[in-house]
């Protein structure tokens, strides 16, 4: 199924380099890896890690890290970049990996990307060892329900506000900026939250993070519309024998 990655590979490779876009870095990164921090973890996965840009931050700290993304020109960034890294392809919806495997799972704004993402939360729950974290950065509903149209203007260019629209369906729509063209999915926060309940998991942290560093005008744009939130679900430890 051709949802954009492949072709747009190159261009996403490009615009990322290092430091990731400027939500990435300013927003998104610290709170995923004050989260990181704060969990003082030992063995990552991170699914559709894409060129591995988090999976360097990830090493950075000391966890060892292995990335899987179904998109090869990706991971073979990914390697050309990190030689000694550990990449795979691979899909979220079918982890290649035994049970309780990793104290760490990340999904860093890729759950918009998976069709299948109820089976794909269940295979991240999976392969997390008791006690272990899946920490998950997503779009929230607020932007991907109408994220193709984005901002309303007026004849000045001036944004004038940011349309919500058929919330409560799911459904996928194309996103195109900077030479990429990808296939994203909207679904409400529910569906979202029902999956990972279902699977077992306890919410342990909800943020729907603000910028911490740029710019005052670009910050000011990412305080109008809550575009992102990051949570942290556990795998409950295994209750004391006796």
């Amino acid at each position: 199924m051709d949802n954009g990655w492949d072709r747009s590979a190159q261009a996403w490779v490009d615009s990322m380099g290092e430091r990731g876009d400027w939500a990435r870095e300013h927003v998104l990164d610290p709170a995923m890896l004050d989260r990181v921090a704060a969990g003082r973890f030992e063995r990552a996965l991170d699914v559709g890690c894409g060129e591995g840009r988090f999976c360097r931050m990830l090493k950075a700290t000391g966890v060892a890290v292995t990335g899987i993304d179904p998109t090869p020109k990706l991971l073979d960034a990914a390697r050309q970049r990190d030689p000694s890294g550990d990449y795979r392809l691979g899909r979220a919806e079918q982890l290649g990996f035994e049970a309780a495997s990793f104290d760490l799972v990340v999904s860093y704004l890729t759950l918009v990307d998976i069709v299948d993402f109820r089976t794909a939360i269940g295979e991240m729950s999976r392969v997390l060892k008791p006690g272990g974290a899946l920490l998950i950065a997503n779009l929230t509903g607020f932007t991907s329900a109408r994220a193709e149209q984005g901002w309303v203007k007026d004849e000045e260019g001036r944004r004038l506000h940011f349309p919500v629209d058929r919330y409560l369906d799911e459904f996928p729509f194309w996103f195109e900026w900077e030479g990429i063209r990808i296939e994203n999915w909207h679904r409400p926060l529910a569906a979202y939250m029902a999956a990972l309940l279902e699977s077992g998991l306890q919410l342990t942290f909800f943020a729907e993070p603000e910028p911490v560093s740029g710019e005052a005008s670009r910050q000011a744009g990412f305080r109008r519309v809550p575009w992102f939130v990051v949570m942290e679900w556990r795998r409950p430890s295994a209750p004391a024998s006796g």
